[in-house]
């Protein structure tokens, strides 16, 4: 199992970033893909995530409505749309990995995932 995350960079408060993460050496249907995010100093965060087989996603409160996860499952790649990013959003952004065990993906999510991607830094200036 790989995953690389790309599409980090900096943009003012207000402004959109898309990441991506590609998938490689699984199925991707049999996986439950999130999306983490560290700031510094802070504790790690689960942000995101999305099950190809449920069509589910998840959002946590303080992103619901702004970002917007979805995959291709053609391209095996998982998209985060953020908008109105917030200063408070800068951190490295981790995509992540677990098998779908048939419950929501925020189960996953909330207990940690088992394969990771390096991380993608996105910083919003004020």
């Amino acid at each position: 199992v790989q995953l690389q995350a790309s599409g980090g960079g900096l943009v003012q408060a207000g402004g959109s970033l898309r990441l991506s993460c590609a998938a490689s050496g699984f199925t991707f249907d049999d996986y439950v893909i999130g999306w983490y995010r560290q700031a510094p100093g802070k504790e790690r965060e689960g942000v995101s995530c999305i099950s190809s087989s449920e069509s589910s996603t998840y959002y946590t409160d303080s992103v619901n409505g702004r970002f917007t996860i979805s995959s291709d499952n053609a391209k095996n790649t998982v998209y985060l749309q953020m908008n109105s990013l917030k200063p408070e959003d800068t951190a490295v952004y981790y995509c992540a990995a677990d098998p779908f065990l048939g419950y929501g993906c925020y189960v996953a999510l909330a207990g940690g995932m088992n394969y990771w991607g390096k991380g993608t830094l996105v910083t919003v200036s004020s």
